[in-house]
C-alpha cells in the first residue's frame, strides 16, 4: 500500500495555495515563437495578480528540477505584499511548451526572449521596467533578459545560486563532489534512478532529509512526475543550455545586481559567486546565506526574503519614480 503513495500532488497542493493566498492567479498566452524565423508558437504559462499592476513588477524564474510553484513558494506571500509578482513556467516546464518541432532546443537566449515577449503581452505591463530574479538555470535566464533587454526595461536584477560562469571543468568537479559511479552531470541533475535522486538531494540541501525519510517508492514517484513524464523535453532543455560556450559571455550589466548563494551549495560552489561578482566589474552585491545549500530560498526564506526586499524596495521606488523620465 505504501509504495502506492504519492507526496507529489499534497505537495502541488500546498504550493499552490501559497501562490492563490497571496493573490496570483494562473494565466497562459501564446506568442511567436522565438527562434528567429520559424512560424511556430509557444504557450507560456506564468502566475500573477489579475489585473493592471498597481505596484512595482517583479518577474521570479525558476531553475531546472521542480516546478515553478516549489521553488517560489516561500517568497510570494512576503514580496507580493511589495511588488507585483510574475511566476512564469520557462519553455519545456510546466504548463509551457512550444509547438516547433524542428527548433532547437530553446537557449538561455530563446526562453530570455519568450518572457520579454510575455512581459510585453501581460496587461499594463508592456514598456514597463521590471526587477527580475533568478535561481540556478533561471540565473542564466533573468541575466540575459537584463543584458538584451537592457536597463529601460529590466530594472534591478537578483542572480541566485546561478554559476554564469560555468565550464567543462566546473562539471568535472561536480562529478567529483558526487563521488564515484556517474558518467555524466546530465545523469544527477534528470536522475531517472532513486539512488542518483538522493545524491541529488543530498548536494542540493544543506541539510537533506534522513534517508529512511526518503525511501526508494517515494523517489521513484518523485522521479517519474518530475522528471520522467516530460523526459525527452527536459533532455532537449539540457542540451540547448549555452552556459560555457562562447555563445553566452558574461559582460558587465548596466543595471544594479544582487548575487545571492547559499553558504554550502555544493551544485554551484560559494566562490562562484565572487567570480561572477569580478566578472560583473566588482559593482554587485553578493549575500551568502549560512546554513544553506543550492536553494536557500527554501532553506532559510525569511533570511532570503528579507535580503530580497532590502534590495529591491528603494530601487523598485526610485526606478518607478523615473520611469516616466527614461521613456521619454
Amino acid at each position: 500500500m505504501g509504495a502506492s503513495l504519492s507526496l507529489v500532488p499534497l505537495i502541488d497542493y500546498f504550493a499552490r495555495r501559497e501562490f492563490l493566498a497571496a493573490g496570483l492567479r494562473p494565466h497562459s498566452v501564446t506568442l511567436p515563437y522565438p527562434d528567429g524565423g520559424s512560424t511556430g508558437t509557444c504557450t507560456v504559462h506564468y502566475w500573477a495578480p489579475a489585473g493592471e499592476p498597481r505596484l512595482p513588477p517583479l518577474l521570479l524564474i525558476h531553475g531546472f528540477g521542480p516546478r515553478a510553484t516549489w521553488q517560489w513558494r516561500c517568497q510570494v506571500g512576503p514580496l507580493s505584499r511589495q511588488f507585483h509578482v510574475i511566476v512564469p513556467d520557462l519553455l519545456g516546464f510546466g504548463g509551457s511548451s512550444w509547438d516547433s518541432p524542428s527548433a532547437p532546443p530553446p537557449s538561455e537566449a530563446t526562453q530570455a526572449a519568450a518572457l520579454a515577449a510575455l512581459l510585453d503581452s501581460v496587461e499594463g505591463l508592456k514598456g514597463k521596467r521590471v526587477a527580475v530574479a533568478g535561481t540556478s538555470y533561471g540565473g542564466f535566464v533573468a541575466y540575459w533578459l537584463a543584458r538584451a533587454a537592457g536597463p529601460r526595461r529590466v530594472g534591478p536584477v537578483v542572480i541566485a545560486s546561478s554559476d554564469l560562469l560555468k565550464t567543462a571543468a566546473d562539471d568535472r568537479a561536480f562529478l567529483k563532489r558526487a563521488g564515484e559511479g556517474w558518467s555524466g552531470a546530465h545523469e544527477l541533475l534528470l536522475p531517472a534512478e532513486p539512488a542518483a535522486m538522493r545524491r541529488l538531494m543530498e548536494m542540493a540541501v544543506h541539510r537533506p532529509p534522513p534517508a529512511m525519510m526518503t525511501p526508494d517508492f517515494v523517489l521513484r514517484d518523485f522521479i517519474q512526475k518530475l522528471f520522467m513524464d516530460n523526459r525527452e523535453q527536459l533532455t532537449h532543455l539540457f542540451k540547448g543550455i549555452t552556459v560555457g560556450t562562447d555563445k553566452f559571455q558574461v559582460t558587465p550589466l548596466s543595471q544594479e545586481v544582487l548575487i545571492v548563494w547559499g553558504e554550502h551549495d555544493q551544485l554551484f560552489p560559494v566562490d562562484k559567486a565572487y567570480s561572477i561578482q569580478r566578472s560583473l566589474d566588482g559593482n554587485a552585491r553578493v549575500e551568502i546565506i549560512k546554513k544553506t545549500g543550492h536553494a536557500p530560498q527554501l532553506e532559510d526564506p525569511a533570511r532570503f526574503n528579507n535580503i530580497m526586499l532590502d534590495f529591491l524596495t528603494p530601487m523598485a521606488a526610485r526606478y518607478e519614480m523615473h520611469s516616466h523620465y527614461l521613456h521619454h
